[in-house]
């Protein structure tokens, strides 16, 4: 089973528009194994992970790295700050507060079994500011297809 890993400077996002999601497509079911998301300021930000169900406007795609050569391109993208129009959400329960200083963050893992992208058209999982300010974020997601 191919193994990718993507990650980035996001911008702030909101509490409806995702800083970053890694989406899918409708020919795998992508398992992501782990995600890790660090503060790049100052202030502290509170974040949550939620699925997405509709496309909404995500920003540029960012660039994602097979982590065996022989391994062909990933189908799923990790796409990132969201604008203008904010896709479906819903809470996966998972939340976390990045203190307010450089480097704090956290590194969500997922087992074996990791966590489920459907084979739908516009699925995928996102961080999303859960109250209060976006920040600025440094993001990667580790998965496999």
């Amino acid at each position: 089973m191919p193994d990718y890993a993507a990650g980035g400077l996001t911008t702030a996002g909101s509490t409806t528009l995702p800083i970053c999601a890694l989406v899918g497509g409708t020919t795998v079911r992508p398992r992501i194994v782990e995600i890790g998301v660090f503060n790049t300021t100052t202030t502290a930000v509170a974040l949550k992970l939620c699925r997405l169900s509709t496309a909404g406007t995500p920003g540029s795609t960012l660039t994602s790295a097979a982590l065996r050569p022989e391994d062909p391109a990933s189908v799923a993208l990790l796409k990132n700050t969201y604008s203008s129009t904010g896709p479906t959400i819903t809470d996966l329960g998972y939340r976390t507060v990045l203190g307010a200083a450089i480097g704090s963050g956290v590194v969500w893992t997922f087992g074996d079994d990791g966590l489920v992208v459907p084979a739908t058209a516009n699925a995928g999982v996102g961080i999303v500011v859960e109250n209060g300010t976006g920040q600025a974020c440094q993001v990667y997601f580790a998965w496999n297809e």
